[in-house]
């Protein structure tokens, strides 16, 4: 009987492929894009509501840079972002907007989107869809479904969300006047 060889061990010897390079280089960018896809998408949009009592107006800090004032019975709501966005549902709203802040907010109501330009102005929210807005100090942007408009200091003007009209110039006093009222 004949002694069986010894199995034979071959050296491992690697052989470069471009196809097994590529395959395994498309698989760690599939992974390094799915990655990142979730980073992003996992990041919560931080909502914030804020609700006036019926028996005083509120006051708030968005930002260090953005000061707000609700009238009584008012619901405002701010998402977090760059812009920062804010929604008016009912009631009245004033914002007090520091200059380094500009272009830092936008306002809906309703179907308009109302932008700041560093200024402080007021919201006053109808039932009826016919809205205002005073301005203090700077200016705005409004986007209706008819173009962009700009409403300037000491100015006030009713909107909707296909027109702008009645505008007029208005004391500073009139801006916001329930805010002077709660003080």
């Amino acid at each position: 009987m004949q002694n069986p060889e010894p199995p034979v061990i071959k050296p491992f010897v690697f052989v470069f492929s471009w196809r097994r390079f590529f395959l395994h280089f498309l698989i760690m960018g599939v992974c390094a894009v799915l990655g990142v896809m979730t980073w992003y998408f996992s990041k919560p949009h931080s909502t914030r509501f804020y609700e006036a009592s019926f028996e005083s107006p509120m006051i708030v800090a968005l930002t260090p840079e953005i000061d707000i004032a609700l009238d009584k019975r008012s619901i405002l709501a701010v998402k977090e972002g760059d812009p920062l966005r804010a929604e008016l549902f009912v009631g009245n709203v004033y914002f007090d907007v520091k200059n380094k802040a500009s272009h830092e907010l936008e306002l809906k109501v309703g179907q308009v989107v109302i932008k700041d330009i560093g200024t402080r102005f007021s919201v006053r929210m109808r039932k009826d869809g016919d809205h205002q807005i005073a301005v203090a100090n700077g200016q705005v942007e409004i986007y209706l479904a008819s173009g962009v408009f700009y409403v300037n200091a000491f100015e006030q003007a009713n909107f909707n969300e296909h027109r702008l009209d009645k505008r007029m110039l208005i004391h500073e006093n009139d801006i916001a006047p329930w805010r002077l009222l709660s003080h």
